[in-house]
């Protein structure tokens, strides 16, 4: 399946933001990030995106002659989940207490 940009976009903006998340989780993560370095996210479970992300990356650097890069291969994405605690459908709302 050939991803159209929206789909890249929607794609890399959860891998950022599940990153983001995990950076906040484990901050000794920072560390091994040097100053300044472009971090590229690499699926290896979305083979086609690793491949786009790798090749978006590679353009960039031939532009910018960018040195510092820092790829972070993730295996997979667990399932996301919902925070609600027992909700209740009904047709008829309960009054508000």
């Amino acid at each position: 399946m050939a991803y159209n940009q929206e789909t890249i976009f929607e794609k890399n903006q959860t891998l950022s933001f599940e990153f983001e998340r995990y950076i906040l989780d484990h901050p000794e993560t920072l560390d091994q990030i040097p100053s300044g370095a472009e971090i590229v996210l690499l699926p290896k479970y979305d083979p086609e995106l690793y491949q786009i992300n790798l090749e978006m990356i590679q353009d960039v650097r031939h532009q910018d002659d960018h040195p510092l890069v820092v790829y972070v291969e993730i295996e997979a994405l667990a399932p996301s989940r919902s925070r609600l605690i027992n909700p209740y459908m009904t047709s008829h709302p309960m009054a508000s207490a």
